[in-house]
């Protein structure tokens, strides 16, 4: 890092985890002494799993082709669990199990028999990674696989199989409480619970372990769940991936009449309008913090189970987002401070940015977080040029683990980027947002201080929408004192969806914008001109797309601000006709 406040911020998280990794040694090894392996008596009931599958899946994993996050492995006759995973993801995948429920969709004798195989391969084998297979996380989300898919699991077993099955309930059960005793983080508690609560309600003889599970999990949801809906991380695919499990978790603990926590019932009742907040008119959610590729089966089967139908929230200020929506026009905005450093892996420095769109049209976006990408791009989509707001000179607004250090800095960050993941270090601490609305028209002013420390200036964001929806205008205003401000630059993205045609006109004082249904915006700014340089969303279901972005550079010295406007057009703009004419609408 080379800046000192950073740099200090380094040295007290490195301090901190290394306390915490002995803490959790000395604990782990009391707990080998003091605590034995709870084994469940049998299996009574198998909760619904929401997620979809994908019965052609069942296929290739029987042929021994293993093909998760972009990768893929061909075992030919060797146990998958054998092989190093090509990458991370695909590794947690794999020891997550959650590729059960597609051998569960193909219902055949041939499935069930190659899920049972693959599960006691597991249990005789020696992970490939055992690090990841043994991560927290993984472990809960293994355990709440098996649970589920056990129809499958144990159809047609014999007794010896189903016996050998519980006693590796159990043994998951124990780890998992080992887990939670040695100070797993934020997030691997709340995994943890879940699971264990998934196994205390569908197996008989684990009635201690749900109790406290039960409490751990109420525990969590207060602490990460915040009043308006959202998950502290601040992201929505986890708020989305929170719901698939904690909906059957919900039914369970109704089926076994054992009382549901309040928490529990009070978090989902939250979270469903919190999901909605970020859903546009395509039925996909804003690319904010994490967010990547939605996958509309599954949100849309996750709505289903929102009996009130909820509206969605306008205002989330524990979250810190806001959502203006007038005709069929949508704004979603970042008004918060980066999350916790515990919840910070997968944020990003966007600040004020916004996603904006039409109907079922998007029209500005922001790159978003890509399924399958290497490091460098995903610590690219993390950046504040990757989102739809302004950066000085080309710097982030968050310092996120891993972007910069010196020789000694680098040795420290690497041990930490192995322990904890790429969190954020500093960014933002004082962020403002108010709204008000002048003669129907809604208005949205926000401001924040992440540049203050390294350029003395804070960045200033209002928007305006018309009541119609048929003009957004917006300012953006940067203010401060000292030689940096005095010679700093300021580059005002607006990243455009994929399929929008752009082109400018009138010398570069307009953008005409063409989107895919044929509806035309125009983009006007002053007093700087506006030109088109290349993008890419980062988020699109089918990989990285290529498109566009509307980009405005002005010197907060010189100019400290300006001031733009979409407007939704009668007819469309044809870059081939003269000048000052339009043709009607496709």
């Amino acid at each position: 890092m080379d800046f000192g406040p950073d740099r200090w911020r380094l040295y007290k998280l490195a301090s901190s985890e290394a306390g915490r990794a002995m803490r959790g040694a000395a604990v782990w090894s009391l707990s080998k002494v003091f605590f034995g392996t709870p084994v469940p008596t049998r299996l009574l009931f198998a909760p619904q799993d929401l997620r979809t599958a994908d019965p052609t899946i069942a296929t290739d994993i029987y042929s021994g082709f293993f093909a998760f996050a972009g990768r893929a492995i061909t075992t030919s006759g060797r146990s998958p669990f054998a092989f190093t995973p090509p990458s991370r993801a695909w590794g947690e995948a794999l020891y997550g199990f959650g590729w059960l429920r597609h051998l569960r969709a193909a219902g055949t004798a041939l499935a069930q028999a190659n899920a049972r195989s693959l599960v006691d391969e597991f249990v005789s084998s020696k992970p490939g990674d055992k690090t990841i297979a043994c991560e927290t996380q993984i472990v809960a989300r293994r355990l709440m696989s098996f649970i589920s898919q056990s129809p499958l699991i144990l159809e047609g077993a014999d007794h010896a199989f189903y016996q050998r099955f519980l006693r590796l309930l159990g043994q998951h059960v124990r780890e998992l409480e080992r887990h939670v005793r040695s100070g797993a983080r934020l997030q691997q508690q709340l995994m943890a619970a879940i699971a264990l609560c998934y196994a205390g309600l569908c197996c008989e003889g684990l009635e201690r372990s749900l109790r406290r599970a039960s409490r751990l999990l109420a525990r969590e949801l207060e602490r990460q769940i915040l009043a308006d809906g959202g998950h502290a991380s601040r992201n929505p695919r986890i708020m989305v991936e929170l719901l698939f499990d904690l909906l059957p978790l919900r039914q369970m603990f109704a089926s076994r009449e054992v009382d549901t926590p309040e928490a529990l019932l009070n978090a989902i009742d939250r979270m469903l309008p919190m999901v909605r907040m970020f859903r546009h008119g395509d039925g996909t959610l804003s690319h904010f913090n994490g967010m990547g590729v939605t996958a509309a089966d599954h949100l849309a089967t996750l709505l289903t189970y929102d009996d009130m139908r909820s509206q969605p929230i306008q205002h989330a200020p524990h979250t810190g987002y806001e959502r203006m929506e007038a005709g069929r026009t949508l704004l979603v905005v970042d008004v918060g401070a980066p999350p916790p450093t515990a919840l910070s892996t997968e944020a990003g420095a966007g600040c004020l940015s916004f996603e904006f769109s039409s109907g079922t049209q998007r029209i500005v976006v922001n790159c978003g977080t890509p399924r399958i990408a290497g490091e460098a791009i995903i610590q690219a989509s993390r950046s504040t040029p990757a989102h739809s707001t302004a950066s000085i000179n080309d710097v982030s607004s968050c310092q996120i683990l891993g972007d910069r250090g010196n020789w000694l800095n680098r040795r420290i960050a690497r041990w930490l980027m192995r322990r904890i993941g790429p969190v954020v270090l500093s960014g933002p601490e004082r962020v403002t947002s108010e709204r008000s609305e002048r003669e129907h028209a809604q208005i949205l002013t926000a401001s924040h201080d992440g540049y203050r420390p390294r350029f003395g200036l804070t960045h200033e964001r209002r928007l305006q929408l018309a009541p119609k929806g048929n003009l957004l205008e917006g300012e953006d205003v940067f203010w401060g004192e000292g030689s940096a401000a005095a010679t700093a630059e300021a580059v005002i993205r607006f990243h455009l969806a994929p399929g929008i045609r752009a082109s400018r006109a009138q010398g570069g004082r307009v953008i005409m914008l063409v989107l895919p249904n044929q509806e035309a915006w125009q983009f006007t700014a002053i007093p700087t001109e506006a030109s088109l340089e290349d993008s890419v969303f980062l988020a699109a279901p089918d990989g990285m797309r290529r498109t566009e972005q509307i980009v405005l550079t002005i010197r907060p010295g010189e100019t400290p601000s300006v001031r733009w406007r979409f407007e939704r057009l009668a007819r469309t703009f044809n870059p081939n006709q003269p000048a000052g004419t339009t043709e009607e609408l496709l």
